[in-house]
């Protein structure tokens, strides 16, 4: 009984078992817990998450859909591995979604855009602060907090769009540059994503956004292919690294 009443604060009544599925299984592929190229097996997610094959099978379908899962073998699944190829195939694509999704917002931001574009920015520094200050490696709960901060400062410069195609295809190439991230995101509190440089650089194009300077659409792009180009030196590191 104490297994299903833990279960049930997990899992809102309103939400099916496939969306909780999906949920749980969405996350913990972006954020590293099962590694590319690594199976996923339905008896293997049914002792993870508790859950009964019917739902596992709908999230592994959705997310095959949306390409964060790919088939394998008969009719089983598998966390797509890494291809730097692909990886900036997603980053470019990205660039150009979310630098026109920044420049219909300088147009079209109110107040509240405003707001959203400095609030969100400001609680994603206090997060970039905490961290750099540990002494000690970043928990999972910090990491969390902070990956969820930056994501919210992504969506709120391209919030004021206007259009929900969009933001909606934003979303999902941010998810998609998400998981090539994560790993080099989460190593440690010293590692090249949670340098000052890139606290001033988020900043930067939030103060630049709320002032319509029509050059913080460029300033975006520089700032999302600096991004691409880390995760390629770590990826090409890390592959070195594996094969000594």
């Amino acid at each position: 009984m104490a297994r299903k009443s833990n279960e049930n604060s997990e899992r809102p009544q309103d939400v099916t078992l496939g969306q909780h599925a999906y949920d749980r299984l969405r996350s913990d592929i972006l954020r590293g817990h099962f590694p590319p190229g690594s199976p996923l097996r339905l008896q293997a997610l049914k002792d993870r998450y508790g859950l009964s094959f019917s739902p596992l099978r709908e999230a592994l379908n959705r997310l095959q859909s949306e390409r964060l899962v790919e088939g394998f073998a008969a009719r089983g699944f598998r966390v797509p591995g890494v291809s730097i190829a692909e990886m900036w195939d997603a980053m470019e694509a990205r660039i150009l979604i979310d630098c026109e999704g920044l420049r219909r917002s300088l147009a079209r931001g109110d107040d509240a855009w405003e707001v959203s574009v400095l609030g969100t920015c400001h609680a994603l520094s206090l997060s970039f602060e905490r961290v750099l200050k540990l002494d000690r490696p970043s928990t999972g709960a910090e990491r969390n907090e902070l990956e969820d901060r930056h994501e919210a400062f992504h969506a709120a410069l391209i919030a004021a769009s206007g259009s929900d195609w969009l933001r909606r295809y934003s979303t999902q190439l941010y998810e998609q540059t998400q998981r090539y991230r994560w790993p080099f995101f989460t190593i440690s509190a010293d590692n090249a994503f949670l340098q000052r440089s890139y606290i001033e650089e988020h900043q930067a194009i939030a103060e630049r956004a709320v002032a319509r300077d029509p050059e913080v659409v460029e300033m975006f792009a520089r700032s999302l292919r600096r991004t691409g180009e880390v995760i390629e030196a770590m990826t090409l590191k890390a592959e070195a690294a594996a094969t000594t």
